[in-house]
């Protein structure tokens, strides 16, 4: 694993300008070895120098302990070895001042300068010596050996720590480089975690409203339908027994109709890949063939579409048949005229019309289309007992249009006084489901004094 920035700058905890212990040791260390060396290299240089030998001592260990400054200070420690190259001492010194200066961050111009300086002091001094030595008779080679152990003994001490620096201080801003993107990778990748797990919350969200909002449709049209079946049968239990088993029946067959849908759905939430489930099956149903692109859909279009030149079938008030719903793909088109025949069945005057070419749609299309009939019918029985109502349906060539009109009830009805409750979430359902498949949704009082909900929603949603 990568350390942040912030971890290595806790990490930095040595003393002074060191960032870590080990390094303030090593830099100890080389400048008591330095020292030393100088302070032996001292002892010649005062007799030759005719100074006091204490004097050269004091000079090498003042010299070979500037060692102690070399990562604050690299200029001055190549300053000093070049100044004391003359005394023939600083070996060390010299090699690790390079070698420091190289791989600091410095212009490459002043380290070219400085290493110059330094060969050329290397150079000169190497010269003068090796020269005086051939005059004593110390060497008996050509005059060739003079420039020649002057020049290889340069290179020798500039060249090796000058390329070894140059390198480690290019591998160390590598590194450097390396773990600034590891650290923004890093940073980046919380960040993207941050987000997932947002858009899986949203995602949760999404999944438990639509849950809910099913489970509303299903219990509160289902429940409605069964407390005025309900209240019929206890109205009629003694006057007409015939009549009053028809109820019961019909009680019970929405009983049981409400009871499968909700396990199914209970089925769903108790899987432990529930929402994967549900997600696999809605990819895997076939897009609609594409349409042409459609106008903007408004209110007046909701009216227009469900307008006048409607075909008029009216739903007889017989006997509903208990329909099963199909195991995970939920309620289509296909049954609307059984359910308008369910609340026709309940003593609404309902009668359902359709216009256009009738065709099958994408599953979620049509679920969206039964839900809306379905609420709109739930509230009418809801709010407008008794009143009569018109189910529109239109097919057209790149939507679908419905709208449910209810005309004024005969008598002022109310959810209470009908021991209906209301929970106040039915329009709003309604709206999210049309909105997210693309379509316009507008419901409203009529000028009659009735209620009137319209949806347009497209056919390639």
């Amino acid at each position: 694993m990568t350390r942040t920035g912030d971890d290595r700058q806790a990490a930095g905890t040595g003393p002074w300008w060191w960032a870590r212990w080990r390094s303030a040791v090593l830099d100890v260390g080389l400048a008591l070895v330095s020292a030393a060396e100088c302070a032996a290299e001292g002892v010649p240089f005062a007799r030759e120098a005719g100074v006091p030998v204490a004097v050269g001592v004091v000079l090498g260990l003042l010299a070979g302990s500037v060692l102690l400054v070399r990562r604050r200070w690299p200029i001055a420690v190549v300053l000093v070895a070049i100044a004391v190259t003359p005394a023939r001492m600083g070996f060390l010194l010299g090699v690790v001042g390079l070698y420091t200066l190289a791989a600091c961050e410095l212009p490459r111009r002043v380290i070219g300068a400085l290493a110059g300086m330094s060969f050329l002091g290397t150079m000169i001094v190497t010269f003068v010596r090796v020269g005086q030595d051939m005059a004593r008779g110390d060497f008996t080679i050509g005059n060739w050996f003079v420039p020649f152990a002057a020049v290889t003994t340069s290179i020798g001490l500039t060249a090796p720590p000058l390329l070894l620096g140059l390198y480690v201080g290019a591998r160390r801003r590598l590194m450097e480089s390396l773990r600034e993107r590891a650290d923004s990778l890093e940073r980046e990748l919380q960040l993207l975690a941050e987000r997932a797990e947002e858009r899986a919350e949203w995602a949760r969200s999404e999944e438990r409203t639509r849950i809910a909002r099913e489970m509303h449709d299903v219990v509160a049209h289902r429940v409605s339908l069964m407390v005025v079946h309900a209240a019929a049968l206890q109205a009629v239990a003694r006057k007409d027994p015939e009549k009053a088993a028809r109820n019961a029946a019909l009680v019970a067959d929405m009983g049981r109709q409400a009871l499968t849908e909700l396990r199914e759905m209970l089925g769903v939430l108790r899987s432990s890949d529930g929402g994967r489930s549900v997600r696999r099956e809605r990819a895997v149903v076939p897009a609609p063939a594409p349409a042409p692109a459609r106008e903007s859909v408004g209110p007046a279009a909701v009216g227009e579409a469900v307008a006048a030149g409607v075909s008029s079938a009216s739903v007889g008030s017989g006997e509903a048949s208990a329909g099963v719903v199909r195991s995970g793909e939920g309620p289509s088109l296909a049954e609307l005229e059984e359910l308008v025949g369910q609340s026709a069945a309940a003593g609404m005057a309902v009668d359902l019309s359709v216009e256009g070419e009738v065709r099958s749609y994408g599953r979620e299309i049509e679920q969206t289309a039964y839900r809306v009939v379905q609420e709109a019918l739930t509230n009418v029985h809801k709010h407008a007992a008794g009143a009569k109502t018109h189910v529109r349906l239109a097919h057209r060539g790149s939507e679908i249009a419905m709208q449910v009109e209810n005309e004024p009830p005969p008598e002022p009805a109310s959810a209470e006084s009908a021991g209906l409750p209301s929970g106040g979430n039915g329009l709003v359902g309604m709206r999210e489901r049309v909105v997210a498949l693309g379509g316009v949704f507008v419901s409203g009082p009529t000028e009659a004094g009735g209620f009137k909900v319209s949806a347009v929603i497209p056919a390639s949603s």
